[in-house]
């Protein structure tokens, strides 16, 4: 790894580790390897969102050329978001493509990724089926956040009925996470649901 990006990013990750901020918001990034490479963040989801209580593991991976290209990450912990892949923990956000600057850092990352989960943006979204359903049945949307919160990410908030759901396909004897992926996208319709995994 060219020697710009590992003196840049060691700096960075004592930043990080360091930060009043970042521990007061819940972040945390730790290496992977020794190589400063790859990193494992942590982020707590904001308060007054269907993410409070919910902590989310992050992959970050550092390019040779940081700080002049972003860092690439992704959401290791399953989550319900218009700009983040359900599927995949893909993230859209500008910062870490086309509006990224060398003087950003690994602290300003975590602390944006953050605030995106308190301030989605649906008219960009990287999961179309999550952003429909945030414009278009938003107290839904809220209910399957804060379930996937609760299921993936240790969130303490229980949506009962959509547990019962879960359970319901899950003794018919589908994989509950495909029965859960398929509730959330058809939300949360019973038949609906049985149809989408009966046809995938």
């Amino acid at each position: 790894m060219a020697n710009i990006a590992v003196q840049r990013i060691k700096r960075e990750f004592k930043e990080v580790v360091k930060s009043e901020e970042v521990a007061e918001c819940h972040i945390q990034v730790e290496l992977v390897n020794d190589s400063f490479t790859e990193l494992k963040g942590q982020i707590a989801g904001p308060p007054d969102t269907p993410y409070e209580g919910a902590t989310f593991n992050l992959e970050i991976k550092i390019p040779e050329t940081y700080p002049f290209n972003p860092p690439k990450v992704k959401f290791l912990t399953a989550i319900w978001h218009p700009n983040i892949s359900s599927v995949t923990g893909a993230i859209c956000l500008d910062i870490l493509k086309d509006q990224w600057a060398a003087a950003m850092t690994l602290r300003t990352v975590l602390l944006s990724l953050q605030a995106l989960l308190a301030a989605a943006e649906p008219d960009d979204p990287q999961d179309a089926v999550v952003a429909k359903q945030y414009k278009e049945n938003h107290p839904i949307f809220l209910k399957t956040a804060r379930h996937w919160a609760n299921i993936y990410a240790g969130g303490t908030i229980r949506e009962d009925d959509y547990d019962n759901r879960v359970i319901q396909l899950k003794n018919m004897g589908f994989d509950p996470h495909k029965a859960r992926v398929a509730l959330s996208t058809h939300n949360w319709n019973v038949e609906r649901a049985m149809e989408h995994i009966l046809n995938y």
